[in-house]
């Protein structure tokens, strides 16, 4: 895989014009490869690899969240980079999953050619499929390069999604201490 990736780099180094055996770019080739393979590593991933059995019982039923998960995808249509922040809400029914396992799951999705919109459906059902929670809630915040370098070139605009299962649809209480507890 990394050959071919270094390959169709070093191509499209050729294609805009520079030369790939320039002393600059000698290594770039490679070290894009190794990037590019980094950044995509979700699709290596599962949702039962990356939970590890971290999935416990609890007769906690109050709300969990875990806020300002930071994430890095790259968008499907430009692969341009998004940057942003995940909020990550559950109401427990019988069990409750690690912290960092939401993260993880977090993480995972990112790591794919992605949507943000998807992106924020993708969490939320893992979470649901994990737990078996009451109801889940994502919000996500992101700045997309692919509107601030270029297109549109708008350098201060952010993309709100949000996502919400069960409880957190139904219940516009549940909804409201949610989004108060993550400042939104």
């Amino acid at each position: 895989m990394i050959e071919d990736f270094t390959n169709s780099y070093r191509k499209i180094i050729e294609c805009i014009g520079d030369d790939p055996d320039r002393e600059g770019l000698k290594k770039t080739p490679e070290r894009a490869a190794k990037a590019i393979a980094f950044l995509t590593r979700g699709y290596q991933q599962n949702l039962d690899d990356v939970i590890n059995g971290a999935v416990f019982p609890s007769d906690n039923d109050q709300m969990v969240i875990v806020k300002n998960i930071e994430l890095y995808s790259l968008c499907e249509h430009h692969l341009l980079p998004f940057i942003g922040k995940a909020h990550v809400a559950y109401l427990p029914q019988g069990k409750v999953i690690g912290l960092s396992k939401i993260a993880r799951i977090v993480d995972m999705y990112a790591r794919r050619l992605q949507i943000q919109e998807q992106l924020t459906t993708q969490i939320a059902h893992a979470i649901q499929e994990a737990t078996g929670a009451e109801g889940v809630g994502v919000v996500i915040e992101a700045a997309h390069l692919c509107m601030m370098m270029r297109g549109i070139e708008k350098q201060h605009s952010e993309t709100v999604t949000s996502m919400m299962i069960g409880t957190f649809r139904d219940n516009h209480r549940t909804r409201t201490e949610f989004l108060n507890l993550i400042g939104r």
